[in-house]
C-alpha cells in the first residue's frame, strides 16, 4: 500500500501559479496551504476551493512559515512545494511508486528542479542542476541554515528521483530584480543577526567570483544570452547582500 502523503504549500498573491501547481500534484491524502495574510488577490479563495486545509497567517520568514505548514500535516510522509512549481505527470507517478511500502531506511526523496526563465529552460549555471529534498518523513526532519536559503535535512537514506520538477520562478527580468531586492535584504538581516560584518573584500571579490562560477565553471554560457543575464543577476544579488549588510552596520 502507498504511504499516506500530505502536501504542504505557502503562498502569497499567487492565484495563477497556485492553480497550476495544485492541478499537477500527485495523489495525496491532504493538501495544506498556509496563505500569507498580506495576500490581496484570489489566492485564499482558490486554496479554499481546492485544498484540504487553509490557514491565513502573518508572514514570519520562509523557514518558520513552512515549518508551521508542516506542523499541520497529519501524515508521516510529507511533500513540500512552492506555488510556482509544477509536478509533471511522470514525476508524480515516480513519487507515488516510491511511496508504495517504503523501507524504514528511506528518509526522503530528492528532485532536480529545472527552471524556465527568459523564454527557455535553463540547464546550466547556478540554476541547474538544482537538487532539493521535497518528500520526506516528517518525524526525521529538521530545518537548517538561515532564511531565505534554509533547507530541510532528514535522518535516513535520500533517494534521487529521475524526473525533473518544473520551476516557473520569475515572470520576467523585472520580477527577478524584485526578488533579488527581497532575498538580498533577508540574507543581510540573517548575516547581521549571526554576527557577520561586511568587509571591503566581500564587496570587491565575491560578486565577480560568483559570476565566474555561474558563467564559466558551471557553463552558464551554454544557455546563450539568458545564461549571461542570469550570471550577472546572480553576481548583483551577492553584491546587494553584502552592501545591505554594510548599510545595517552603519545604522548600528
Amino acid at each position: 500500500m502507498k504511504a499516506p502523503l500530505s502536501i504542504c504549500l505557502i503562498a502569497r498573491d499567487e492565484e495563477l501559479e497556485l492553480a497550476r501547481c495544485l492541478d499537477s500534484l500527485p495523489s495525496a491524502d491532504e493538501v495544506i496551504v498556509v496563505v500569507d495574510s498580506r495576500s490581496v488577490d484570489g489566492t485564499e479563495q482558490l486554496a479554499r476551493e481546492r485544498a484540504s486545509r487553509v490557514e491565513v497567517r502573518p508572514y514570519t520568514g520562509q523557514s518558520d512559515q513552512k515549518s508551521h505548514c508542516l506542523s499541520l500535516a497529519r501524515n508521516e510522509w510529507v511533500m513540500i512545494m512552492d506555488p510556482d512549481e509544477v509536478v509533471p505527470a511522470a514525476l508524480a507517478a515516480e513519487i507515488e511508486e516510491k511511496l508504495v511500502d517504503p523501507d524504514e531506511g528511506l528518509g526522503g526523496l530528492s528532485v532536480n528542479r529545472r527552471t524556465w526563465h527568459l523564454g527557455r529552460w535553463i540547464m546550466h549555471g547556478d540554476f541547474y542542476p538544482d537538487w532539493t529534498l521535497r518528500v520526506f518523513r516528517r518525524s526525521r526532519s529538521r530545518w537548517v541554515g538561515d532564511d531565505p536559503h534554509a533547507r530541510i535535512e532528514v535522518d535516513g537514506r535520500i533517494d534521487r528521483l529521475s524526473e525533473d520538477l518544473e520551476h516557473y520562478s520569475y515572470r520576467d527580468l523585472a520580477d527577478q530584480v524584485d526578488r533579488i531586492q527581497q532575498f538580498s535584504a533577508e540574507s543581510a538581516r540573517a548575516l547581521s543577526e549571526a554576527g557577520r560584518r561586511a568587509r571591503l573584500r566581500d564587496l570587491l571579490f565575491r560578486p565577480p567570483a560568483r559570476f565566474l562560477r555561474a558563467y564559466l565553471l558551471r557553463r552558464g554560457f551554454m544557455d546563450g544570452i539568458p545564461g549571461l543575464v542570469i550570471a550577472w543577476a546572480t553576481a548583483f544579488h551577492v553584491f546587494l547582500k553584502y552592501a545591505k549588510l554594510w548599510e545595517r552596520q552603519q545604522r548600528g
